[in-house]
């Protein structure tokens, strides 16, 4: 057991090692958890023998519903929304148009049985979000045209589907299902996992919001709860455990509920502990001796996938919107292929109608191809195909929040008879406990002293204590649609609700502090500053 645990350690701190290597090098960072598994694996360096499908299997599949969770709490639907549409038609209709070409393409080229080839497209019909937003926030990827929101949106969605062809295709195999089978199985895959995610998110949600829970991260441990139940209260109806998985945490991501930055902090490590033992299991699990038997027959369907089938399915699906050509290539480059496909192929190992293993030594080689050469070489294919926006910010498109501090920087700039202006600093009654750390002053920064005067246009850099208490105070946001009531309203015409106060205006990407003469327009999104009085669960 000794032994056992110092390995553990050994592993993790490996893994967080190679981990900052590969986000340096431009490298996805699940290849080296896969790498770290087999020189742990059977025909590696330590030997460890471990080809249990059953069991790998079941840990998977659990990792795999907090990667879901994770991946549609993590989204920004405001951001999002404007390409929803192009996003659920590629993690749906791009799933089953990519499978079919690439199950033809088995079947034709490879010379598969037509159920046996349509499987393989199935098991590697979506992307790997955990790769593509890897990439994208090491990388810094501001990519043109509101694409890494689509990508976001289209790689943490499109697993459930490749699940339920999956399932489908494997049951298929096992016995004959009519017209009527198969379409009962889709509906109770999208019916159930949907309607169970919706109603659990929401019931989650108002728990969060009105019940304060009486020690620190216990609130963490409901969501996962709540994950796990999405996941399994589904599948006990042939619903979708995984679709209900991500419908709970995208919903749940984008309410405003209390201490939403710890449940980031929280399941962000989380998470990334779940991708480590995905892929390290995953790389133990793999013979890599045996490898070159099926390297022919991956790199065929690999280059079929990359270049054939996926921009085939872009261009299909993206041309109606009058997508960019650049666009739509960049969308075919980004479609990694990752951890999902190779639990669905392990899956498919374990099933009695299949029981044949070579579709996972297959489907591992393809992934090993995609995230060497596609996700190393993204970064590159953006720049050359010139989908690099300096003006945009990859990580708006997610729900992150900044890493708490004891000490917050903000700024105030000086100008319009500021009373400040023309003052020594030792002379303004600045507010106790706040310190002038800089002033930019034309593009140079000045180290203020007590007799340093203040001038019109100074940005003065003041910091402050992050404030660290638990009184239910919460930021929530207001947006101000075409319709919004307020608009052209002054800020202190307007009726926000009681104990609450707006604290910043985001118009046009320009944050702006508001006061009482502050004219509201369309567009315009209002940061409230509220406190709520709220149940107590002791």
């Amino acid at each position: 057991m000794t032994l056992f645990l110092l390995i553990s350690a050994i592993i993790l701190i490996a893994c967080v090692i190679g981990s900052k290597l590969s986000t340096r090098f431009g490298v996805p960072t699940l290849l080296f958890f896969i790498g770290l598994g087999m020189l742990f694996g059977s025909d590696g360096l330590f030997q460890i023998h471990f080809e249990d499908y059953s069991l790998a299997e079941k840990i998977c599949s659990a990792a795999l519903i907090f990667i879901m969770f994770y991946g549609g709490f993590g989204t920004k639907w405001k951001t999002a929304r404007p390409i929803a549409k192009q996003a659920v038609l590629l993690s749906t209709l791009g799933v089953f148009i990519t499978a079919a070409l690439t199950g033809i393409f088995c079947h034709l080229v490879l010379g598969l049985p037509p159920l046996e080839g349509l499987l393989i497209g199935a098991v590697l019909s979506s992307t790997d979000a955990a790769s593509v937003f890897s990439i994208l926030r090491s990388q810094k990827l501001n990519l043109k045209y509101s694409t890494a929101p689509m990508l976001e949106i289209e790689s943490g969605s499109n697993d459930p589907c490749a699940y339920m062809l999956t399932i489908i295709l494997l049951t298929s195999i096992g016995s004959s299902l009519n017209f009527f089978d198969i379409s009962y199985l889709i509906f109770a895959q999208f019916a159930y996992g949907i309607i169970i995610g919706v109603i659990l998110a929401f019931i989650a949600s108002w728990i969060l919001k009105n019940v304060q829970f009486g020690e620190n991260g216990f609130d963490s441990i409901f969501l996962v709860a709540i994950a796990l139940a999405a996941y399994a209260l589904p599948s006990l109806v042939d619903g979708n455990g995984y679709l209900s998985t991500y419908i709970a945490g995208i919903i749940l991501g984008n309410q405003n509920i209390p201490k939403k930055k710890n449940l980031v902090n929280f399941f962000d490590a989380f998470n990334g502990m779940m991708q480590m033992l995905i892929f390290f299991l995953l790389g133990l699990l793999v013979f890599p001796s045996k490898l070159p038997y099926y390297f022919v027959p991956a790199l065929f369907i690999a280059i079929f996938l990359t270049f054939i089938a996926r921009p085939i399915t872009m261009a299909i699906l993206l041309s109606p919107f009058k997508a960019p050509l650049n666009q739509q290539l960049i969308m075919s480059w980004a479609g990694l292929r990752g951890a999902a496909s190779i639990v669905f192929a392990i899956v498919a190992v374990v099933s009695p109608n299949y029981a044949d293993d070579s579709i996972f030594s297959i489907v591992f080689c393809v992934v090993l191809l995609s995230l060497l050469f596609q996700g190393a070489l993204l970064p590159s294919a953006s720049k050359h195909l010139n989908m690099i926006d300096e003006h945009e910010n990859v990580l708006k498109t997610f729900n992150d929040y900044t890493d708490e501090n004891n000490i917050h920087f903000t700024c105030l700039e000086l100008n319009n008879s500021h009373p400040w202006i023309n003052k020594q600093i030792r002379d303004i009654g600045s507010i106790p406990g706040t310190l002038i750390a800089a002033i930019l002053r034309k593009g140079a920064t000045i180290t203020p002293k007590g007799d340093t005067f203040l001038r019109d246009g100074d940005t003065l850099i003041i910091c402050a204590k992050t404030y660290q208490g638990n009184d239910n105070i919460t930021l929530n946001e207001i947006n101000i649609d075409s319709n919004n009531e307020f608009i052209g309203k002054k800020l202190r015409d307007i009726d926000i609700k009681k104990d609450s106060l707006v604290v910043l205006i985001q118009r046009n990407g320009v944050d702006i502090i508001p006061d009482g003469d502050t004219i509201l327009e369309e567009k315009d999104t209002l940061v409230v500053f509220s406190q709520k009085n709220l149940f107590h669960l002791a």
